[in-house]
């Protein structure tokens, strides 16, 4: 596909999409989604791990309000349903380890973008915010959903209600994101934590990435059972008879993801 919208590079099994409307701070317009709906799709079965991050000095302002003509007419019910629904939840649901490396301002849905990733790695500088009841609406994109579960419900809500800007610092303390990383670092820091996965057991990633999500949903008797048919399936992989060998051998084990 010829992406206008995005970047998209696979090196070593890491695939890279790079938000690429750094005129508008990577605002997201229906082109833009719907191109990055297509490029996870595509990395979720080339790569062993994918990572999003934006070009410029922002990782994504949010919805483009100037998409189109009159913004304010906009089915904000359809576009939520018919266009960002499919795109979260393939990153959601993505095989795959994702990372959101945001390098700068995520407000609003660029936000709550960032926060459907495995793991978010922020540089120092970045801010997140949820911009939504400055112009009347209430966080979505999955922010009602991420944001009490990553930052528990008092500051869920704060973020919500207040609009305010919350730094990367603060972010990772509240548990909001995985890391902050110095500015000076961050690049080389994020890709060093990819290619960390993408080197990988692919098999155990997927795996535990399911079981920590079923847990919500879940009684006590019910995880274990999940715990230990995915286990099961680990078990009886390549990658485990690799790990074990290699970790006897004391040498580092060469994943390939089977």
């Amino acid at each position: 596909m010829n992406y206008q919208t995005i970047r998209l590079s696979l090196n070593n099994g890491v695939a890279v999409i790079t938000l690429n409307r750094a005129e508008v701070m990577n605002a997201l317009n229906t082109q833009m989604r719907a191109e990055l709906l297509y490029a996870v799709k595509d990395a979720s079965q080339t790569a062993r791990v994918l990572v999003l991050t934006g070009k410029g000095r922002a990782f994504c302002a949010g919805q483009d309000l100037g998409d189109r003509a009159n913004a304010t007419q906009v089915d904000l019910e359809r576009t939520l349903r018919d266009e960002y629904e499919p795109l979260l939840k393939a990153i959601y649901d993505c095989p795959i380890p994702t990372i959101s490396a945001v390098n700068g301002a995520a407000a609003g849905a660029g936000a709550n973008l960032a926060l459907a990733a495995d793991v978010v790695i922020a540089t120092e500088s970045a801010v997140f915010l949820q911009a939504f009841s400055r112009i009347g609406l209430i966080p979505d994109a999955g922010g009602t959903y991420w944001l009490p579960r990553q930052m528990g419900f008092a500051k869920a809500m704060g973020a919500a209600l207040f609009a305010e800007p919350i730094t990367a610092r603060q972010a990772a303390d509240w548990g909001m994101i995985w890391e902050s990383v110095a500015d000076a670092d961050f690049a080389a820091h994020w890709q060093a934590r990819a290619e960390k996965l993408a080197n990988g057991p692919t098999v155990a990633y997927a795996n535990a990435k399911r079981a920590l999500r079923e847990t919500y949903s879940n009684s006590l008797d019910e995880q274990l059972a999940l715990e230990a048919s995915l286990q099961g399936q680990c078990g009886k992989t390549r990658d485990f008879q690799e790990g074990v060998v290699a970790f006897l051998e004391k040498r580092a084990p060469v994943y390939e993801g089977r």
